[in-house]
């Protein structure tokens, strides 16, 4: 049962999908923390793979990026392959004086100049948050990895080289931590499928600062962030929350 963009049968994905939104770190992180691993997906080089991670079955494939383009995978691995869980693990841009380069966003809430969830809520504003069963492993799996970790709000950008960026000023002083481009577009597609996301990010720069990080460690590395989303999995699996 293949979709426009993924080609897969039905049970190749696992009820939980990681989404880098490169997917060489989709490659990287089943190459690298998964046993058994099959790869479920190659259509437009967007990368999938099933795996386990310490005897539990996992799968990660990537986003792209951008709002649009999450929305796409989002929905068909929501709505016609069984994923019941989505944890983005991506890069983000500190907007916070309280944040550091390498330290871990965990995404509560994602406020968007884009305007697909006013679109999904009829013109009303809609209440872009992260689904609590997610958001609660994966701050007690932080804290058992002693990460620099910080919970609140992102913003996500439709635009990465935009014309306005007072504009994220104004969110830094509304506290949130974060600039990136997927989260709000993936809390609204879990939102109409009735399904849960959550997003875990490495800051990569700052806004602040210009303090950056260089490109092969954005693709090949930020293991914390990685552990932390997949030992959240185990954490809501055995239920120790």
């Amino acid at each position: 049962m293949s979709t426009p963009h993924i080609a897969a049968q039905p049970g190749d994905f696992a009820e939980t999908v990681l989404m880098p939104g490169d997917p060489l770190r989709a490659k990287y992180i089943a190459e690298t923390f998964f046993t058994e691993i099959q790869q479920v997906n190659e259509v437009r080089n967007m990368f999938g793979y099933t795996g386990l991670y310490k005897g539990h079955r996992i799968s990660v494939m990537g986003s792209g990026m951008g709002v649009p383009s999450i929305s796409i995978y989002a929905h068909e691995l929501y709505s016609q392959f069984g994923v019941k869980n989505i944890i983005r693990v991506g890069t983000c841009g500190g907007l916070h004086e309280d944040v550091k380069i390498r330290d871990v966003v965990i995404g509560q809430s994602a406020s968007t100049d884009s305007n697909v969830n006013r679109t999904r809520f009829r013109g009303y504003d809609f209440s872009a948050a992260a689904s609590y069963s997610l958001l609660e492993p994966a701050v007690q799996a932080a804290r058992q990895h002693g990460a620099r970790v910080h919970v609140g709000g992102v913003f996500t950008a439709d635009l990465f080289y935009s014309p306005d960026n007072e504009i994220l000023g104004l969110a830094a002083s509304k506290g949130h931590y974060g600039v990136e481009m997927e989260a709000a577009g993936l809390y609204g597609v879990a939102a109409d499928n009735g399904c849960n996301a959550l997003a875990i990010c490495t800051v990569s720069d700052h806004i602040i600062t210009g303090e950056k990080t260089s490109p092969e460690e954005r693709q090949s590395t930020f293991n914390d962030m990685i552990e932390i989303a997949l030992d959240s999995v185990l954490i809501r699996e055995k239920g120790d929350v």
